[in-house]
């Protein structure tokens, strides 16, 4: 099959797929109702694909939550089920276009940091005004070995390599399977890692989790990293009251995650619990409230006990290993979650209506993937390291002459933007 029989294919079952989205009640119903929610509810048809494309991908409907392709394959009507069973896997990412090619891009990913030669379902004509060295926002899949580009939804230029980067760390924050689904190399990296961790930590603490408040979780974690000895004596939790609030500084966005990262969890005024945990398998966890939740399940009374429950159950970031411990140890933990949620689970069954990606897919810690991203550490340098103090310059100084601040870029591109 020559690759414009397969881009034919490819567009014909997205075809397919569009029209199951407007003849499915369910889904139909959905879809009306998302364009509502994003305001398109009246849009022409070539406004249509920039939102149906994110919808088909994104999208996770019912319990447990499925997404629209795995709908669509279900119902059994498409015509290539390889071709959908290769965009259900599609990955949304950052790229920086290395090069321009005749039908499509070689694009590095900021993420996973691998390259790809990328073939387009359009013409490149559409592509106008997008060049080398330029970021994009692109959705990309592979089938039979070769890699298409689905969408690009957005273009950075060169000189905003600092926002590319920070859009990439984003994406890990939001999946951190991004990091090692596609590479090899990545996950090996990741679980030599986790494995030399995992030994480093059981050797400094003799055990595999600190129960602390969010006053000294950053301080424990700091010293476990740097290889520094601490003495814990009085920075383990003994809180005289459990309770469960919101932590504002635990709503991280794409406009303050970074920022809230160096923060740390001491930057919320009120004191509450955290636990540090090693799983030997996954990495390291910061997991807020833990000890509250596991008060909750031995019986006591904490306010807000059923938004803590749901906090655990809905919160993407704490794995089913966290509530396969917990259980573990408290053999009425099903008793006590189906008494709040008002359910006859098995743990099983719980486990697979709100942890069903840890099912599905190997999820390794925010903490361990970020620790082995480069677009990471690129970022904290910038965001860490102290910008050089603006100097306002006696006499007359040229745009083009450097800057007398000692950062050796030009005048223009520094103390003297403003």
């Amino acid at each position: 099959m020559t690759v414009i029989e397969k881009i034919t294919e490819i567009n014909d079952v997205i075809k397919e797929i569009f029209g199951f989205t407007q003849s499915n009640e369910t889904v139909q119903k959905d879809f009306s109702e998302y364009l509502a929610t994003i305001g398109a509810r009246q849009i022409s048809l070539n406004q249509m694909e920039k939102v149906f494309l994110p919808y088909i991908f994104e999208r996770k409907i019912g319990m447990p939550p499925k997404g629209i392709v795995e709908l669509f394959l279900e119902e059994g009507k498409c015509s290539n089920a390889k071709i959908a069973e290769s965009l259900k896997n599609s990955q949304n990412s950052i790229f920086e276009i290395k090069r321009i090619l005749k039908n499509g891009f070689e694009l590095l990913n900021l993420v996973n940091e691998k390259t790809y030669t990328v073939s387009s379902l359009t013409k490149m004509t559409n592509f106008r005004g997008i060049y080398a060295g330029q970021y994009i926002v692109a959705r990309i899949f592979e089938y039979e070995d070769e890699y298409f580009v689905i969408e690009i939804s957005n273009v950075l230029s060169h000189s905003q390599k600092s926002e590319a980067m920070r859009f990439a760390v984003m994406k890990l924050i939001q999946n951190p399977r991004l990091l090692y689904q596609d590479s090899e190399e990545k996950e090996a990296e990741i679980k030599n890692i986790i494995d030399e961790m995992y030994k480093k930590f059981i050797k400094t603490f003799d055990k595999d989790i600190i129960l602390t408040t969010n006053k000294h979780a950053d301080e424990i974690i700091g010293a476990f990293n740097d290889g520094e000895e601490i003495d814990l004596t009085d920075k383990l939790s003994n809180l005289e009251e459990y309770k469960f609030f919101h932590v504002k500084e635990l709503d991280n966005n794409y406009s303050n995650f970074l920022e809230n990262s160096l923060g740390g969890f001491s930057s919320h005024d009120e004191i509450y619990d955290v636990a540090v945990i090693f799983d030997k398998e996954n990495g390291l966890y910061a997991v807020p409230f833990y000890e509250t939740f596991t008060k909750i399940i031995e019986g006591k009374e904490i306010e807000n006990a059923k938004d803590c429950i749901l906090y655990f159950l809905k919160n993407d970031s704490i794995p089913d290993t966290i509530l396969k411990r917990i259980a573990s140890e408290n053999k009425n933990f099903m008793d006590v979650i189906n008494k709040f949620l008002e359910k006859e689970y098995t743990f099983e069954d719980l486990i697979k209506e709100y942890k069903s990606e840890y099912l599905e897919n190997k999820i390794y810690s925010s903490a361990t993937v970020l620790y082995c991203s480069n677009a990471f550490s690129q970022v904290f340098d910038i965001l860490s390291t102290p910008k050089p103090q603006q100097i306002v310059p006696e006499g007359k100084i040229g745009r083009n002459d450097p800057c007398p601040c000692g950062s050796g870029k030009k005048y223009k591109n520094c103390c003297g933007r403003n």
